[in-house]
């Protein structure tokens, strides 16, 4: 059955009735108790990626892979990061698999590729919490393109913890450019601090959102971010 399923991803597109991949589904269930299952079938499910299948199939081929996934998907995953129709999925995948390869893939499209793809890379990479990034989105930070800075600005604040937060803060004393490129991730950043009780740290950044020079937006922000502080 299992064979069966995943040669009608060969044929599977937007509207084919998903009963006929229902034994992956199973087999995705079943392997998360046998890891030899489970590698067994992440290469079966890496092999339908190399072949000519539609995007609603390599679709849901990064959706199992997000859930299976290990190193050994992560190549199959990389080469549709610039792929237009499957860039988002497979970054969904990379996000969740665990591991240096997954975070080196995502490393790199932030780097090599442009336009929405590159930008989603920069995102992915925050998604993933991962300090190893600090110094990839902190060079992202004097990129020349807008677009390129407030991505990886979000993306630190999703990283979040006082090492992104004092990047996001020394970048935002020396830019040249648009603050409220940086702001938006330091924003994040402080809520995460206060998220895990570090109340002092997100204080400071609040304080320092808070003055008659910044936008009235922000100042708000910063003023429901003290309170909280405070309430915490």
């Amino acid at each position: 059955m299992l064979d069966q399923a995943i040669e009608a991803l060969s044929k599977f597109d937007f509207g084919t009735p998903l009963s006929e991949l229902q034994a992956i589904e199973d087999a995705v269930v079943a392997s998360h108790s046998n890891k030899d299952a489970r590698h067994g079938l992440e290469q079966k499910l890496v092999a339908a990626l190399s072949k000519n299948i539609s995007h609603s199939a390599k679709d849901f081929v990064c959706r199992k892979l997000a859930s299976i996934g290990s190193a050994s998907s992560v190549p199959a995953l990389a080469k549709l990061l610039s792929e237009k129709g499957s860039s988002h999925m497979a970054r969904h995948a990379l996000e969740r698999i665990p591991g240096p390869e997954a975070t080196d893939a995502l490393t790199t499209a932030a780097t090599k590729l442009s336009g929405k793809p590159r930008l989603g890379a920069i995102g992915s990479l925050g998604v993933r919490h991962d300090d190893q990034v600090l110094a990839v989105l902190t060079n992202l930070l004097k990129d020349s393109d807008p677009a390129v800075v407030r991505a990886a600005a979000l993306s630190l604040g999703a990283v979040g913890g006082s090492r992104a937060a004092e990047v996001l803060q020394t970048s935002l004393k020396s830019t040249t450019g648009d603050r409220n490129l940086l702001i938006d991730g330091l924003l994040s950043c402080a809520e995460s601090l206060l998220s895990k009780k570090k109340t002092t740290e997100a204080t400071a950044i609040y304080k320092s959102l808070s003055g008659d020079d910044q936008p009235r937006l922000v100042r708000l922000a910063a003023t429901r971010g003290l309170l909280a502080c405070s309430e915490a």
